[in-house]
């Protein structure tokens, strides 16, 4: 499978191997399915079980079921950090670039060049049997162009990530908090050492935490060095701790003002 390198805003070099293309197709399908599903249930749920006019609820069905369905990628992508259930399933996601996870205006970017599934997605107002079809047949044609795209592509890449600078890539352990870079600190009596870390970026403290993964996962710390080195010059501050030990106070340190701002 296709290796990358995606350097990052500390110049580390990140290896991430490209998601396969079947991997992506069945991740698409799994959330093409469950859509499907939740589209039929909330139509039985309204409609049979609250016995609700169709023809004078059309408002309610936009915002009750078109609109979740509408946002489905672009939010579980957020709140998933870059996955959605059909990627979690696959073990893909979705990176930025520049190294660590996309920041909103990238999701927002993969989104929107989903443009050819907006017209059916509230096509389902007027639901039928045959509805459903025709959204399937003309996804299918659409999805052609997709998977054109994304084999001419050297990082297989779709047009929405091409104009977002994302990537999609394996993953080989389920999403978890280890996976954000969100961890508890519990302790009353902690002590922060580094306050200043509050002046990094959102995708600082990101590329902090994928530097620290990557090291864990290939046993080899020597990345952290490089980024001690620049965090320590950037926020102008000097310690004798163990490079990815000083990363990892970063980053709780980072945590437990987060949390109390």
């Amino acid at each position: 499978m296709p290796i990358i390198q995606i350097s990052t805003a500390f110049n580390i070099d990140l290896e991430f191997e490209v998601a396969e293309f079947h991997k992506r197709l069945f991740a698409y399908v799994v959330d093409f399915i469950l859509l499907i599903i939740y589209l039929y249930s909330m139509k039985y749920l309204l409609y049979a079980g609250f016995r609700i006019d169709s023809g004078d609820n059309r408002g309610l069905d936009i915002l009750v079921i078109s609109l979740p369905m509408l946002l489905y990628s672009l939010l579980a992508e957020l709140w998933m950090n870059g996955q959605t259930l059909g990627k979690k399933i696959m073990s893909i996601r979705v990176v930025s670039l520049e190294g660590g996870e996309p920041t909103l205006g990238q999701y927002i970017l993969r989104w929107i060049t989903k443009f050819f599934e907006w017209p059916f997605l509230f096509g389902y107002i007027l639901f039928s049997e045959g509805m459903v079809m025709v959204y399937i047949i003309m996804t299918g044609m659409f999805g052609i162009a997709v998977i054109i795209i994304i084999a001419v592509t050297p990082r297989n890449q779709r047009l929405g990530d091409l104009a977002a600078g994302t990537v999609v890539v394996n993953t080989r352990s389920k999403l978890t908090v280890a996976d954000t870079v969100f961890m508890e600190v519990n302790n009353p009596d902690y002590k922060v050492m580094f306050p200043d870390v509050m002046r990094l970026s959102d995708r600082d403290i990101n590329t902090i935490k994928t530097v620290i993964t990557e090291a864990e996962k290939r046993n080899n710390y020597d990345m952290c060095q490089r980024v001690t080195e620049k965090v320590a010059e950037v926020l102008k501050i000097s310690s004798d701790m163990h490079p990815y030990q000083f990363l990892q106070k970063l980053l709780e340190d980072y945590n437990y003002l987060a949390t109390r701002e």
